[in-house]
C-alpha cells in the first residue's frame, strides 16, 4: 500500500490494545526493537473500552501488521480472529494478532515468554505453582509451568465461583487444579508463587506470599518496583518480574510481526531506562 502524498510505500503500524493501557511499555520496548532493526515502522498505546476489540480492528486499514494485546481483550482476541495457533487456543487467549491480506490471526507468546523469562532466572523443577488470579494471564501461565515439571497448580482468588475457566485451561495442561479462596490461609510451600492481580492486591500481603513460596513471579511492573518483587530479593528468593515477562514476549512478537528479532536486552534495556526517566520526573 502506498502514500497518496509520496508515493512510497506506507508505514508499518503496530500498538497494543487494552484498558487501561497509558502505562504500557511495549511502545518503549517495540520502538527501540524498530531502531536496532532499522525498521520505519510505528508502534502506539490504544485504549480500546471493553468489549469493543472486534469493531475497532475491523476498522483498521491495510498499514496495520500487528497488535499486542493485552488486559481485558486477550480472551476477545480469539474470537475475532480468523486463524488460531495451537498455543493460544489451548491457553484461552491471545496477546498477538497479526494483521496480513485482510486475514487475523491470533496467536499468544506470553506461554513461550513466560518459560524463558523463569528459564533465565534458573526456575527450573516446580511441582507446585501456586497462582494469585484466574484471567487469561493465569491460563498463559498454567501451559508454561507445564515445561518446568509442575503437576499442581493452586488457583487463589476472591471469587472461586469465576476461576472454572481458567481451572478448565490448566487441567487441559495436564496440570490437578485446586481452587481456593484468597481469604483461606496457606498449607504447603509451593515451589513457585505467580502474582497475575494488580499490586495493591498482592503488594500488601507480600511478606507472608514470598515466605509461602520458594521463588516468585510477579508479572505485575506498574508501579515499579513492585513490593512482592522487592519482598522476594530481601528474602533471597529468585524472582523473575513483569519487565522480564514484557521483553521475552515481545521478543517473539517481534518476531511474528516482523520476521526478525533482536536481542531480549535490547528491550528489557529500554523499559528500564524508561522506568529510571519516569522516576526522575519532579
Amino acid at each position: 500500500m502506498a502514500d497518496p502524498r509520496t508515493g512510497r510505500p506506507a508505514r508499518r503500524r503496530c500498538a497494543v490494545v487494552g484498558h487501561p493501557v497509558a502505562h504500557s511499555l511495549s511502545p518503549v520496548m517495540h520502538r527501540a526493537a524498530y531502531a536496532e532493526l532499522g525498521l520505519d515502522w510505528t508502534f502506539d498505546a490504544v485504549d480500546v473500552e471493553p468489549a469493543g476489540l472486534g469493531a475497532w480492528v475491523e476498522r483498521l486499514d491495510p498499514t496495520w501488521r500487528g497488535l499486542a494485546v493485552t488486559a481485558p481483550h486477550k480472551r476477545d482476541a480469539l474470537e475475532l480472529a480468523d486463524d488460531v495457533s495451537d498455543v493460544a487456543a489451548a491457553a484461552g487467549g491471545a496477546n498477538t494478532l497479526l494483521l496480513a491480506d485482510g486475514v487475523v490471526r491470533a496467536d499468544n507468546t506470553d506461554v513461550p515468554g513466560t518459560l524463558a523469562a523463569l528459564q533465565e532466572a534458573g526456575i527450573a523443577d516446580v511441582p507446585l505453582v501456586r497462582v494469585l488470579g484466574a484471567g487469561a494471564t493465569a491460563s498463559s501461565v498454567a501451559h508454561a509451568v507445564v515445561g518446568l515439571g509442575a503437576r499442581r497448580m493452586e488457583l487463589v482468588v476472591r471469587d472461586v465461583a469465576r476461576a472454572e475457566t481458567t481451572a478448565a485451561s490448566a487441567r487441559s495442561a495436564g496440570l490437578e487444579v485446586v481452587v481456593r479462596s484468597s481469604d483461606a490461609p496457606f498449607v504447603d510451600v509451593a515451589d513457585l508463587l505467580v502474582s497475575t492481580v494488580p499490586e495493591d492486591a498482592a503488594g500488601a500481603r507480600s511478606h507472608e506470599l514470598v515466605e509461602s513460596a520458594a521463588a516468585v513471579f510477579d508479572v505485575v511492573y506498574d508501579p515499579w518496583p513492585t513490593r512482592l518483587l522487592l519482598a522476594a530479593q530481601q528474602a533471597d528468593r529468585p524472582a523473575v518480574s513483569g519487565l522480564d515477562l514484557l521483553a521475552h514476549q515481545a521478543v517473539l512478537q517481534l518476531a511474528l510481526m516482523t520476521g526478525s528479532r533482536v536481542e531480549v536486552d535490547v528491550l528489557r534495556d529500554a523499559a528500564l531506562a524508561e522506568l529510571s526517566a519516569a522516576r526522575d520526573v519532579p
